[in-house]
């Protein structure tokens, strides 16, 4: 059967609306795919957690000494491919949210740190809601904030970041330069 190619970047973008030249007036910078990825246990949901193989052993040892310090740990989300990135946009859009304030809280296709297979969006096991800025009141958030970094680990986007995305306390990215 014959399948046809991936669209590209550009043609994602189109399809949803989002300006060309977009991305480069916010800052962002293209997000490749790894080579390949190593799976890194389950989700929250269960499914396969996906990760960059230096940041698939990077999370191994944060998770560990988050474990041996009493913290819970729990992955929401971790690699996405840039037409799954699409899809979440895509929905945003069919609920009837404004392309702009989606583009705060959803990097475009092509510009997401999930791409590389070196970001995670982290929660503990007592949030009832997670993804929202309640998760910087928890242990764990308090805890990568003194340890992700000896582990390579960074909080991408702060408060007043300078991509305008929202405050994500849950999303914290493998940098290899650390």
């Amino acid at each position: 059967m014959f399948e046809s190619p991936t669209p590209s970047i550009a043609e994602f973008h189109a399809a949803l609306g989002i300006p060309a030249g977009y991305a480069a007036s916010r800052g962002l910078r293209a997000m490749p795919e790894p080579p390949f990825w190593v799976e890194t246990g389950l989700d929250r949901e269960g499914r396969p957690i996906w990760l960059a193989c230096e940041a698939s052993r990077a999370f191994g040892r944060l998770g560990d000494a988050a474990r041996q310090d009493g913290i819970p740990i729990v992955v929401i989300s971790a690699y996405r491919s840039v037409a799954h990135q699409a899809r979440l946009i895509r929905r945003q859009l069919e609920r009837g949210a404004p392309l702009d304030t989606i583009l705060t809280r959803i990097a475009p296709p092509g510009y997401s740190e999930h791409h590389t297979g070196r970001a995670l969006d982290l929660s503990s096991t007592d949030e009832s809601e997670p993804l929202t800025e309640a998760f910087e009141g928890t242990v764990l958030f308090d805890w990568l904030n003194h340890s992700a970094s000896r582990f390579g680990f960074h909080l991408s986007y702060p408060r007043n970041n300078r991509h305008g995305f929202i405050y994500e306390p849950w999303h914290w990215a493998y940098a290899s330069d650390t």
